[in-house]
């Protein structure tokens, strides 16, 4: 028999369906890979053809060649996929045949999408808290949360008093974000549950779970001391100390000789120990004078300093002369923070423990720009930020420019620390020209910190609207 009349005789294309049905629901545009997986899938892509081809139950029995979409109007709810299959029918004789099947989409809501619209929204939440007086930590999770894509899977967002609440439709999804949490920042938690329907015929119960997630209330520039038992583990180091960085265990450093000690979040929690002052203690102090004594540790170099307050100029000589790791920024003339421990009093066991000959008078933190307090051109660079729910009434005027206050804070951290915004995503700002946002005066000697556009990223969007500027931004 010639091919054709084989074709004619027999039909390889038997037992596969030439019509199906996928599921998909309008809300979250996902698809139903059965028995309850929902899949997200774009037209036409790769993701879509699998699950097109894992409906025809006949397929198994030949051999698949080829498979592709045949375009389609995209509100027509139908997808149409073209097959090209081989099969033995006879000894020595491989048929090949190419046909069409057709899938409707027809359209049915996942249990998480059912959820929210009967008001049963979550099954787990994670309460994440910090008892501090500022958002800085939370403005730097939030930036790490962002670039690491940790809440697509949450329900909701709100953000609370203290720290932020994330709802989310499954107690996997919930344990997963505590458990990212806790690989950058140092915290503990406690899990509660609470019974919300239960069928006694099959004994299958309804639970929502909570979980209270705690950071440890010490920050960035914070000033410590930390227990002698604790000290003794990092080879003795000095108890008062101040802390550099905030990632999974606290980074402290002594500026007396430049010794450092990683806390992890066990060792906290073994010896916890409170924040002595935060940065809004620090005052502002004028450098008279700087003296390298040459170890480096880092980014640290030893100096002594001779600094005054600025408030005591005019009022009276008052000077002091201590020991620093900012040997390498600081030069004469230059605007420093500190803590004055010569006027404070701190209710702390440990801290009054510390022999008073062995206090400084001044422990000076981060150096400062005077230039920025007058007004500037905007930042060429962005962050993005969660979609966040206020739990509470809209704030007040003060609680909002609290908070701008603090983001102003962290941008500026962001800005004089390249370690802090390696680890964080910066958008460049299509709304400023890309010029140097810090260039100065004639009469200014300093120059402020600034980001390079080598470290800024190309925000995309896609306008729906327009197809051939999608297009073209694909090709890109």
């Amino acid at each position: 028999m010639c091919v054709n009349c084989i074709r004619n005789e027999v039909d390889i294309t038997e037992g596969i369906p030439k019509q199906a049905t996928l599921h998909f629901c309008r809300n979250c545009e996902r698809y139903l890979q059965p028995p309850g997986i929902w899949v997200p899938a774009q037209l036409e892509s790769r993701e879509l053809l699998t699950l097109c081809l894992k409906k025809l139950k006949g397929l198994n029995k030949v051999r698949l060649i080829d498979a592709g979409f045949i375009w389609t109007e995209p509100h027509s709810k139908r997808i149409k996929v073209k097959l090209t299959i081989q099969k033995e029918v006879f000894v020595n004789t491989i048929l090949q045949q190419i046909f069409e099947v057709e899938f409707v989409v027809s359209g049915q809501q996942c249990e998480e999408c059912t959820r929210l619209a009967a008001q049963n929204t979550w099954k787990a939440v994670v309460q994440v808290r910090q008892k501090v007086e500022h958002k800085r930590t939370f403005l730097y999770l939030e930036q790490l949360i962002l670039k690491h894509n940790a809440h697509k899977d949450t329900t909701n967002i709100k953000e609370t008093k203290d720290g932020i609440d994330f709802y989310y439709g499954s107690r996997n999804h919930a344990i997963k974000m505590v458990e990212f949490l806790n690989a950058i920042v140092p915290m503990r938690y406690k899990t509660s549950e609470q019974l919300i329907s239960k069928d006694i015929h099959t004994s299958v119960s309804n639970y929502k779970f909570t979980y209270s997630a705690e950071i440890a209330p010490i920050c960035k520039d914070d000033l410590v001391c930390i227990p002698k038992k604790l000290a003794n583990n990092f080879g003795n180091i000095n108890t008062l100390l101040i802390c550099t960085r905030i990632s999974n265990s606290i980074h402290l450093l002594d500026v007396n000789t430049l010794a450092t000690a990683d806390v992890s979040t066990t060792q906290y929690y073994r010896y916890p120990f409170p924040a002595l002052a935060s940065a809004k203690s620090m005052i502002e102090f004028y450098v008279l004078d700087v003296e390298p004594l040459g170890p480096v540790n880092n980014k640290y170099v030893l100096c002594d300093v001779h600094v005054a307050r600025m408030s005591d100029f005019g009022r009276n000589d008052e000077e002091f002369i201590v020991r620093s790791h900012l040997g390498a920024i600081l030069s004469p003339s230059d605007t420093v923070l500190g803590y004055d421990l010569s006027r404070a009093n701190f209710n702390n066991d440990e801290y009054d423990h510390i022999h008073q000959g062995d206090l400084p008078d001044v422990i000076l933190v981060r150096k400062t720009y005077p230039a920025r307090k007058k007004k500037s051109k905007p930042r060429n660079w962005k962050l993005q930020q969660l979609g966040k729910e206020v739990d509470e009434m809209l704030p007040r005027k003060q609680d909002q420019a609290k908070i701008e206050n603090d983001m102003e804070l962290f941008m500026r951290d962001i800005e004089e620390d390249p370690e802090l915004r390696s680890t964080i995503n910066i958008f460049k700002n299509v709304n400023v020209p890309a010029v140097e946002n810090n260039t100065m005066t004639d009469d200014e000697e300093e120059e402020l910190p600034e980001i390079s556009l080598e470290e800024m990223l190309d925000e995309m969007t896609i306008n729906m609207d327009d197809p051939d500027e999608d297009e073209e931004m694909m090709q890109m």
